[in-house]
């Protein structure tokens, strides 16, 4: 299989070709079951080949889970001898157990939103057109997470912000669908400018991308802090646009004026993790790095608290969802920047499956309410839509942390090792916790329990989602009951796998698995890694001596955070459906409060004001200046080369060449007077010569 990885992306994008040139050429006339079942198929056999190589890979040794397809020279660098290195790249895709958890998710969830989509998209126009994108949005987020190199992932990378911009525009013909796709395009070139001066600095250093090779030099002591630091800061910023970070999250809650099963599969499942996947896939570069881990533990705590307060005030659900996405990211940067990188994965895993049931659940309720998303327009759903209810409940009690459900392993996974780090950014951690279970609470609420505050005619026509749609979420409902046991802590007895998912991963975030690959001798790569402090430290700094930390710790701080999780569910449910008189008291109470969260603190107005408006200005200063100076000083140059020309012509036409036809016309003149004496005739020779001999005879007498 290890030949064949290539063929996991070339599936859907196949599937992107075979759909997008029919429906180019056929246009309407294209079956709309027929471009169901190539998109939906060729993900399906992507998941498939997924599977095979994922148990291929599962049957080797732990320390040799690693398969590599080099599919040839995609940028042969030539060499002087002396000069500067040449840049010379392979075309390659690598498979480990990081990968495979990654290839899982995109094709398995990616899977089931195909086809989902097909009932959620079956009306709306150029159906052709949403699953060609959706297609070549999983080819290019497999070639992101497949590749063996930072310019084959950059590749991805970019396929999968391109694909964010065409799905998030999908209704380009309203306006608030194309700006929301060009601020997501444009937010992202930002942190994809870090990302490339980080990936050139490597290179600088390193005189290749590959992952391996530089990961084996960092981990036997190559590269300065500094430098390590540097490189770290520049390729987290790019993680910052592409998983939504502060400074760079505007642009997520705006997409969700995309197709709701694009918001469950780009912004919710996938794309949205990418940048959490960069740093765990260098995980032993940042453990080099502890200033910038210490960096992305609190950008990832102070996103999680920030986009979890805004998640209360929010009427719209699905913008309640996707600030909800921004905070559970930044628990993954968190759980990154404490050195668990294992808890990362395995927390992105879970959101995987209870975000995107939730998102897809939202669209089930939009597909019922005829495209109404504000849940004070809603209520009282649970009698109407009794399966989306009870799959929205699975999702909840997940994403709330109810204990057993997947949720609940994941997110004290990461509260315990941040715990360990620093107990001020556990305070943190835990307060979002809280805040989690409440906005979460109350979309239940709005949407489902409680009186209905539809009108008449939505009420009358509410329905069920159709079977196409609905068998994806009882499956994604499945899977955040129960996806958490395949990492069950060793306090609660174990996984019901052979090996955690923490064992599963732990040789890709170790260190020490790159040193042995740069030595040939296992001692020597010990000795480097005596000699290299830097990662060691870091490791140690995440885990703070894990071992000697009693196990009625572990039960504590999971006791804590369970309890706080299940009493503010407990209080919301008591609001939102048995007190509801009370909710308006609340908001009254602190209406300046809700109307900052209502407003999103005003970021985008704060943006729009110093950075946009300057930037408009600018661009204002930068016309007038191309017009009046630029253009200025090219017409002026213009205005005096004609005038110039203009004198240069009269000066030729009326001096030079009147001068040259005045003395033309005076010769003419003259010899036409004395042509009249050149007659040819000797008799007026000789009268002339009588007649001048008879003057000058007068004249003669008169002077004398």
């Amino acid at each position: 299989m290890s030949g064949l990885l290539w063929l996991i992306p070339v599936f859907p994008a196949i599937g992107f070709l075979i759909n997008g040139l029919a429906g180019g050429l056929a246009g309407p006339r294209i079956s709309k079951r027929a471009v169901s079942f190539f998109a939906c198929s060729v993900a399906l056999v992507s998941f498939g080949l997924s599977c095979a190589a994922v148990v291929e890979l599962a049957g080797m040794p732990p320390g040799g889970r690693y398969m590599e397809n080099r599919l040839g020279p995609w940028i042969p660098g030539v060499g002087d001898g002396g000069g500067p290195v040449a840049l010379s790249l392979d075309w390659l895709f690598v498979l480990d157990p990081l990968t495979a958890i990654m290839i899982l998710i995109v094709t398995g969830v990616g899977s089931l939103i195909h086809i989902y989509s097909i009932g959620y998209m079956w009306e709306e126009e150029g159906y052709w057109r949403y699953f060609a994108y959706l297609n070549l949005f999983m080819a290019m987020m497999l070639t992101l997470v497949l590749g063996g190199s930072l310019a084959v992932m950059f590749v991805g990378w970019e396929g999968v912000g391109l694909c964010s911009y065409l799905l998030i525009g999908y209704f380009y013909w309203k306006e608030d669908c194309a700006d929301a796709g060009r601020k997501a395009f444009i937010t992202n070139r930002i942190g994809d400018l870090a990302f490339v001066i980080g990936t050139l600095t490597l290179f600088a250093s390193f005189h290749t991308l590959e992952f391996r090779p530089i990961l084996s030099a960092v981990a036997g002591g190559g590269g300065s802090a500094f430098l390590l630091t540097a490189v770290g800061l520049l390729l987290f910023v790019g993680a910052c646009g592409k998983s939504a970070q502060i400074p760079l999250y505007v642009w997520l809650p705006d997409a969700m004026a995309g197709p709701t099963p694009v918001s469950a599969l780009i912004h919710a499942a996938t794309m949205v993790t990418a940048g959490v996947y960069m740093v765990c896939r260098l995980s032993p570069l940042y453990l080099a790095a502890p200033a910038a881990l210490t960096v992305i533990a609190v950008v990832g705590c102070a996103t999680a608290l920030f986009a979890a307060t805004i998640g209360l005030a929010q009427n719209d659900i699905k913008k309640v969802l996707a600030y909800s996405t921004v905070s559970q990211l930044g628990y993954m940067f968190l759980a990154a920047g404490v050195g668990a990188f294992g808890a990362a994965i395995f927390h992105l895993m879970t959101h995987a499956f209870f975000k995107a049931l939730l998102f897809l659940g939202s669209g089930a309720v939009i597909h019922a309410l005829h495209h109404e998303q504000d849940m004070m327009k809603m209520g009282g759903l649970r009698k109407h839509l009794p399966v989306t209810y009870a799959v929205f409940l699975c999702g909840w009690v997940a994403i709330a942390g109810v204990p057993l459900t997947s949720g609940f392993f994941s997110k004290d996974e990461i509260l315990y090792r941040t715990f360990l780090f620093s107990p001020v950014l556990w305070g943190i951690a835990a307060a979002t916790a809280v805040l989690t279970a409440f906005y979460m609470t109350r979309l239940m609420g709005l949407t489902f329990w409680g009186r209905t505050r539809m009108d008449s005619h939505t009420a009358a026509h509410v329905h069920e989602a159709p079977g196409v749609m609905k068998w994806p979420l009882v499956i994604l409902a499945g899977l955040a009951i129960v996806g958490g046991l395949l990492s069950v802590p060793a306090a609660l007895g174990g996984g019901v796998m052979p090996f955690t998912l923490e064992e599963w991963l732990h040789p890709v975030f170790e260190p020490s698995t790159y040193a042995v690959g740069a030595h040939s001798d296992p001692g020597h790569a010990g000795a480097a890694m005596e000699g290299h402090g830097a990662p060691r430290a870091a490791d140690d700094a995440a885990g703070h001596g894990e071992a000697e930390h009693s196990v009625a710790l572990e039960y504590g701080l999971m006791g804590v955070s369970s309890l706080l999780a299940l009493l503010t569910m407990w209080w919301g449910y008591r609001l939102y459906d048995r007190t509801p008189e009370r909710l308006q008291a609340w908001k009254t109470r602190w209406s300046s409060l809700h109307e900052v969260l209502a407003n999103k603190y005003w970021v985008d107005e704060i943006y729009d004001a110093l950075v946009i408006q300057n930037f408009y200005r600018i661009c204002r200063i930068s016309y007038a200046a191309d017009v009046h100076l630029v253009d200025g000083a090219v017409h002026l140059v213009r205005n005096v080369t004609v005038g110039s020309s203009y004198l240069s012509v009269f000066w030729d036409t009326w001096v030079l060449d009147g001068l040259v036809n005045l003395t033309a016309r005076i010769v003419r003149m003259g010899s036409g007077g004395l042509k009249r004496f050149q007659t040819g005739f000797t008799q007026f020779y000789a009268t002339v010569m009588v007649f001048g001999l008879f003057v000058l005879i007068c004249i003669y007498m008169y002077m004398s």
